[in-house]
């Protein structure tokens, strides 16, 4: 045989074999598996992280992306369970735990995931009035992700978080929600100033029973209230007088005008 044959051939097998290292020999990162179809069956353990070796033609590979996956649910526009339109959206992380459910139970399971996830948004949103959407938001999210994370579970899904990111409310709503703190900051108000009116005169009817038991109390305290106002800087100073120092004259007075 020739020499410039042996050297064809022997160039043609090293190509041969490159090809098939090429399409044999796969690589899968740390945060990749590789979901292997043999003939079309599914093998039972994915491959990877690392080096693999594939039989070219027989298998087929998906490579299944393993890390945390953000997803944005879009605002969605909801009806709460006191008949208040709003606008929400969220934002929802979940990974892949099984990787051969992802890819064989599902077809697409992002897209699968981003509508559950808008569906229970609005479902779970709906069963709660306003106030608890704006003031209990760890409840709500608990009971999104438990409910999400239960239906994607089949997929070999976890979801990790979800978490409501911004509740939007008309400007009517708005003006009326001002209206009705503006009523609640008064009628707290009110209530605050009626019960220190309560205690100040229970605190007044104690201290006339302590007063009434003593007279002699009365007058000093009226001393007490005179020095008060002296130590200020007034030109008016009130004098109590007792009733029975003008009581005479006043009988005198009514005497003197029946007799006229």
């Amino acid at each position: 045989m020739d020499l410039s044959v042996l050297w064809i051939v022997a160039v043609a097998a090293l190509i041969v074999v490159l090809l098939f290292l090429f399409a044999a020999v796969k690589v899968a990162r740390e945060y990749e598996r590789g979901v292997i179809f043999r003939l079309g069956r599914l093998l039972p353990s994915p491959k990877g992280p690392g080096l693999f070796l594939l039989i070219p033609i027989i298998d087929r590979m998906v490579r299944v992306d393993l890390r945390t996956v953000t997803l944005n649910v879009p605002p969605q526009e909801v009806i709460t369970k006191d008949n208040v339109p709003v606008r929400v959206n969220a934002v929802a992380y979940f990974r892949i735990v099984d990787a051969n459910a992802s890819v064989v139970q599902i077809e697409n399971y992002m897209v699968a995931t981003s509508q559950i996830s808008q569906t229970t948004l609005r479902s779970v949103l709906g069963q709660h009035v306003l106030d608890e959407l704006l003031s209990e938001r760890d409840k709500i999210n608990s009971i999104l992700q438990g409910i999400i994370d239960e239906a994607t579970s089949p997929w070999g899904i976890k979801v990790s978080v979800v978490e409501v990111k911004d509740v939007e409310i008309p400007g009517g709503m708005q003006r009326a929600m001002a209206r009705q703190a503006e009523a609640e900051r008064e009628r707290r108000a009110k209530i605050i100033a009626a019960e220190g009116e309560f205690q100040a005169s229970e605190r007044l009817h104690d201290a006339a029973a302590v007063l009434a038991t003593e007279p002699i109390a009365v007058q000093l305290r009226y001393l007490q209230t005179l020095a008060e106002i002296g130590t200020t800087q007034n030109s008016t100073v009130v004098f109590p007088v007792p009733v029975d120092l003008v009581s005479p004259f006043v009988r005198r007075a009514e005497k003197e005008l029946g007799e006229g």
